[in-house]
């Protein structure tokens, strides 16, 4: 058995550097809807939820659709693999293919 070394002294620590601000993601909806109140995404498709404007905004695979969500209130989204995602409202489930595509 070999005899133990003594330890070695420590370098001193360098000074931690400021951090720095947190960019938030530039939102990818139109300005001029403001901000959402309900907004997520997985598998390739997020949307975004203006109860104020009536709309919904859904991306897919980089293609945006804008909604009008009516008396709707947005506040969840699901998918089933390969259909249409629905919306979780204060209703129900609504199917995006139920929602009339606006301009």
């Amino acid at each position: 058995m070999e005899p133990m070394k003594p330890m070695e002294p420590m370098k001193p620590l360098e000074p931690m550097k400021p951090m720095e601000p947190m960019k938030g993601s530039e939102p990818w909806w139109p300005q001029e809807l403001g901000q959402p109140s309900s907004s997520g995404g997985q598998n390739g498709m997020r949307y975004a939820f203006f109860p104020d404007k009536q709309r919904l905004l859904v991306e897919t695979d980089g293609k945006l659709t804008t909604y009008d969500s009516g008396d709707h209130r947005i506040s969840g989204v699901s998918q089933s693999n390969g259909r249409a995602p629905s919306f979780t409202t204060q209703d129900g489930d609504v199917n995006v293919n139920d929602l009339e595509v606006v301009d």
